[in-house]
């Protein structure tokens, strides 16, 4: 019978150890999505026309940086692997190959963001928010080269647990957004506001900003020197690449799953009007916000299991992923009583139209009824991935999100006539599969890694 005492000790160490990981990269999250916090208030100063812009092509352009950023993400467990088992070489070569990666992925996912306009047109979106739209996403296809490349370079430092310098870019991405926001989006110091355009120049300047820092820092610091990120030129490397491609693919399948669930609930709310576009975008906004938070801790518990597994030692791991699901939990339980406690004064810090104020605070009641199995299915995604479980994961969440919580919100939310709140009943009833599915697959996985280790010895 395990000894309960030593049982929580080692809880508290691999809690302790993942919130060590996660604290920059809470920072970097949270500033990420102050950049978006700072896009969606300057232009729902502009009014509600631009500020329904900003979020019909935000969703639009999450579609494909999402999945970008899911194939990049399998970086950082093989790189928390390698580095798990001393292969140092192997972080390396996953960098390099991680770099070629990204440009590749960035030609195809610009040509699909140029087609904003007739996409959205075909799907009804209120032709008012349509140019707005379409110049928000012309200019972000600036920045997504420049995004992805810094991907490669994040989940690299990541996989070895130096998380710090992911803070250090974030925080200067922040100031060059905000400066680049109140240059072209409010029109200051003699340059014209170019609205929902402003915002998507502001976020593009701050991608390449954190492009830089991060290369450089790695180049520079002492840290990186027995990976020899930069000492010789790598070509395209077919069996490296379909190993990130192998991990990456299905993780990519995954985020999308979900991120494209409230990208495509965002584009169904454009047919309702630019009000209600408004409203969603404000209480979708606090929500990602708050998501942050489980984020971060999802990326430490992807380390800290990689880490673990590297080393061999399957009931650390299992131990680990448990702690950090544990935590995520727990802070979204405490984000749901903000929520439900401050909910009109959430929505006037974003605007003054009384109308989107009044909407997104109904809408904000939904955000609190999905935060515990929104961090519950983000930490244990974060712990699966470090075992570098994907596939049956990928078809999971696209079974609640697609054949679940998709067709229950179309089904409310326009066919019944329900509006917001019917389109929000159904991402609901997604986020509550999910989570329940990914914690059976967690128990099955970790457990059988365990027996396996039994067996071997």
């Amino acid at each position: 019978m395990p000894d309960p005492g030593r049982f929580s000790n080692s809880f508290r160490h691999h809690a302790r150890a993942i919130l060590r990981l996660a604290g920059p990269l809470a920072v970097n999250n949270l500033v990420l999505a102050g950049m978006l916090l700072t896009n969606t208030i300057m232009a729902g100063r502009l009014g509600s026309e631009p500020l329904a812009g900003v979020a019909v092509g935000g969703s639009y352009y999450q579609i494909f940086w999402l999945f970008g950023l899911g194939i990049l993400m399998s970086i950082s467990p093989l790189a928390a692997h390698a580095y798990g088992a001393g292969r140092d070489k192997e972080v390396g070569q996953h960098f390099r190959q991680g770099l070629w990666l990204s440009q590749m992925l960035a030609v195809p996912l610009v040509g699909g963001l140029l087609c904003v306009v007739p996409v959205l047109t075909w799907f009804g979106t209120d032709p008012r928010a349509i140019p707005h739209a379409a110049g928000y996403v012309y200019a972000m296809c600036f920045g997504m080269p420049a995004m992805l490349a810094f991907l490669a370079h994040r989940y690299t430092s990541e996989g070895i647990g130096w998380t710090r310098p992911v803070m250090y870019t974030a925080l200067i991405g922040l100031s060059v957004n905000f400066t680049g926001n109140w240059l072209f989006t409010r029109g200051s110091f003699g340059m014209p506001s170019l609205g929902a355009t402003g915002c998507g120049i502001a976020t593009a300047l701050a991608y390449w900003s954190m492009l830089a820092t991060m290369h450089l820092y790695q180049r520079r610091h002492a840290i990186y020197a027995r990976f020899a990120l930069f000492k010789r030129f790598e070509r395209p490397n077919p069996a490296s690449l379909r190993e990130i491609l192998a991990l990456g693919l299905p993780i990519a399948g995954s985020v999308v799953s979900e991120g494209g669930l409230f990208a495509v609930a965002a584009l169904l709310m454009s047919t309702l009007g630019t009000e209600i576009v408004a409203a969603h975008q404000i209480a979708i906004n606090y929500a990602t916000a708050m998501f942050m938070i489980p984020l971060s801790l999802h990326s430490a518990t992807t380390i800290h299991v990689g880490h673990q597994a590297g080393r061999g030692d399957a009931a650390a791991a299992r131990l680990a992923g448990w702690a950090g699901i544990a935590m995520c939990g727990i802070i979204m339980a405490l984000s749901s009583l903000v929520i439900l406690t401050a909910r009109h004064g959430i929505a006037a810090a974003y605007t003054s139209d009384a109308e989107v104020r009044t909407l997104a605070a109904g809408l904000l009641l939904f955000v609190a009824i999905f935060q515990i199995p929104d961090g519950l299915q983000v930490g244990t995604a974060g712990a699966l991935r470090g075992f570098k479980d994907a596939k049956v994961s990928m078809a999971l969440n696209f079974a609640s999100y697609w054949m679940i919580g998709f067709p229950a919100a179309w089904w409310f939310g326009i066919h019944m006539r329900v509006g917001p709140s019917g389109i929000w009943t159904g991402l609901s009833v997604g986020l509550f599969t999910c989570a329940v599915l990914l914690i059976w697959r967690y128990e099955r996985t970790s457990r059988r890694a365990l027996a396996a280790q039994s067996s071997s010895r």
